[in-house]
């Protein structure tokens, strides 16, 4: 007999489904919960993880300075005494506890009783941020990553490739593991085009019929452009039924002709929320986290409706706790109330930039993520742009590059037009610059990055 633990010895598989139903018994179960089941089970739930979550030294010493004690909450609302914390926190405790910080529940030496896995994040902006998973993390994770694939149209058995860069993020193994173990489909492992050509990518996903190709939504828009090369119809002879794409919805529908379905998710905690059929805002898994929103700057409670930074609380993990984390990704919350898919779960809307971005140009603040969307909207603007910050003289200035397809004579043309279109609705002067397609990927990182980089400070 092993003197340790396998995989399979470690996770009660009976319990886990019980717990976290997996698609499609999802959608014909919790999916419909009452608001005071969700509130019933979120509770008990939170009550379990701040008793765990305490015995972290990263929140124990917080939670101690902040007066915060865990045993103290009785409804969801005292989760708001609790501190939040952000990934300079994250940064300050690797600093002071090298190399894995002091914010983890599990340490290696304990993977031969509790199997575990680690990836990392924010190591091309910073100091990579490792975050270890037990084998119950990945499999309730991908239970999660499971219903979001379902809902946007990925069905058990389906093939499906897998252009995510595989490397020491989590995101494509995320996918992975729940496309294998929880929907049974056949995986082709293919990430980015830098290790399986664009070509060669299009050829096995008609070869095979994949019926969806999980990657950023820009690059399956440059396979779709390299399909007609082929001699292809997009269409047609790429038998896509499935979207799970982050990008442009309106032009990856009418490119492919199937229905796109935002979702959100993030390194740490996995898929958070995704659309239904009604393309109202983005349904929450509320039995894994509770989901607010405060102020960027100054992390105060904002009410149902207003733009402001996720702060985040999982309920299912065993391994690195997330308990109100501050990921300063901007959206809202919708009030509760029943969506018309039937379905109760708190909505949010769809991520709509970085809190930490936020520029100050001329006493205006102006987020990068809505210079983009407002150059998009100038014609001849293809839906691809990046955004830095430089310092002039003795001010900030904004420079935005926007791609276009159309020929090199009509690019001054078309940056004046975005130059006038930002100043008329930000009430500030933005510089522009007009490249050619493809010209923005190594700033972007389209072919590797989990979601793509639209702004850099050079100041």
């Amino acid at each position: 007999m092993s003197s340790f633990r396998r995989p399979w010895q470690a996770v009660d598989y009976d319990a886990l489904v019980r717990a976290y139903p997996p698609p499609p018994e999802y959608f014909e179960s919790a999916w419909y919960a009452s608001p005071e089941q969700i509130e019933r089970t979120q509770l008990t739930r939170l009550r379990e993880r701040a008793i765990a979550a305490e015995r972290v030294p990263f929140f124990e010493r917080r939670w101690r300075a902040a007066g915060f004690d865990p045993r103290s909450i009785e409804t969801l609302d005292d989760l708001w005494r609790a501190p939040a914390y952000t990934v300079e926190d994250i940064r300050k405790s690797i600093d002071a506890n090298p190399p894995w910080g002091d914010y983890q529940a599990v340490v290696p030496h304990e993977a031969l009783a509790e199997p575990l896995r680690v990836y990392m994040s924010g190591g091309t902006t910073g100091k990579s941020r490792p975050t270890f998973y037990t084998q119950w993390d990945r499999e309730v994770g991908a239970v999660l990553t499971a219903r979001a694939l379902y809902m946007q149209g990925i069905r058990p058995g389906d093939v499906v490739l897998n252009s995510w860069a595989y490397g020491t993020h989590n995101g494509a193994f995320a996918f992975d593991e729940a496309l294998h173990r929880w929907l049974n489909c056949v995986v082709l492992t293919t990430s980015t085009g830098n290790v399986t050509s664009t070509q060669r990518q299009v050829e096995l996903a008609i070869q095979y019929g994949a019926s969806a190709i999980l990657t950023t939504g820009d690059y399956l828009l440059r396979l779709a452009d390299a399909a007609r090369e082929l001699g292809y119809d997009p269409a047609t002879d790429l038998k896509i039924r499935a979207l799970p794409n982050i990008g442009d919805r309106r032009l990856l529908e009418s490119t492919f002709g199937v229905e796109c379905f935002n979702s959100y998710g993030f390194h740490e905690v996995q898929w958070v929320s995704v659309e239904c059929p009604a393309h109202d805002g983005l349904h929450i898994f509320e039995d894994a986290f509770v989901v607010q929103i405060v102020d960027p700057e100054t992390g105060e409670r904002l009410p149902d409706g207003e733009l402001g930074s996720i702060c985040i609380t999982e309920l299912y993990k065993t391994g690195s706790p997330q308990f109100r984390y501050n990921i300063m990704d901007l959206s809202y919350l919708y009030p509760r109330e029943r969506c018309a898919c039937g379905s109760w779960l708190r909505k949010m809307a769809p991520f709509a930039g970085r809190g930490d971005n936020m520029v100050k140009l001329r006493g205006v603040n102006v987020w990068p993520e809505a210079v983009g969307e407002i150059a998009m909207s100038v014609p001849g603007v293809d839906p691809d742009w990046f955004v830095r910050v430089v310092r002039e003289g003795n001010r900030d200035e904004l420079i935005v590059s926007v791609v276009s397809s159309r020929a090199p004579a009509e690019w001054a043309a078309i940056a004046t037009a975005v130059e006038v279109r930002l100043k008329e609705q930000l009430g500030v002067k933005i510089g522009v610059d007009v490249v050619a397609p493809g010209a923005l990927d190594a700033l972007t990182e389209a072919d590797v990055a989990p979601k793509l980089k639209r702004f850099r400070d050079e100041r």
